[in-house]
C-alpha cells in the first residue's frame, strides 16, 4: 500500500466529499416539502422575503431541488459503490453546485422582478 500523504489537495477532496451528504438531503428534504407536503414557505425567497405567488414557483423550485439532490446522490454513490474516478464525481459534483446556484437566481430574478407592470391612472 502506498503511503498516504495527506496534503492541501486531499484535505479540498475529502472537504468537498463529506459536504456532498448535507447538500443533497438539504435538496431532497426541500424538494419533499414542496411537492409532498405543500409547503411554500422557503420558495424563491429574495432577501428573506416570498414572492407574491409562491405557489406558481414551487414546481421549478422543487424540479430544480429534485434535480440537485438526486445528482449529488448519484455522485456519493459513485464514489463509494462504482469507484467513479476523481475527475467523474467531482465534475458531477462541481456541475450541480453550480447548476443549483445559478438555476436559484434565475428563478429569484424571476420571481421578483424589479421593475413590474405599471398601472394605468384613471
Amino acid at each position: 500500500m502506498d503511503n498516504l500523504i495527506i496534503d492541501t489537495n486531499m484535505a479540498v477532496t475529502w472537504i468537498l466529499f463529506i459536504a456532498l451528504f448535507p447538500l443533497a438531503f438539504i435538496w431532497l428534504r426541500r424538494a419533499y416539502t414542496i411537492f409532498i407536503k405543500k409547503d411554500y414557505s422557503n420558495v424563491a425567497l429574495k432577501r428573506g422575503e416570498p414572492p407574491k405567488n409562491p405557489k406558481k414557483w414551487a414546481p421549478f423550485v422543487g424540479i430544480l431541488n429534485l434535480g440537485a439532490g438526486i445528482a449529488t446522490l448519484w455522485a456519493i454513490i459513485g464514489v463509494l459503490f462504482l469507484a467513479y474516478p476523481y475527475q467523474k464525481w467531482t465534475g458531477i459534483a462541481g456541475v450541480t453546485i453550480w447548476f443549483k446556484i445559478f438555476g436559484d437566481f434565475i428563478i429569484k430574478s424571476q420571481a421578483h422582478p424589479i421593475f413590474g407592470k405599471k398601472k394605468e391612472i384613471d
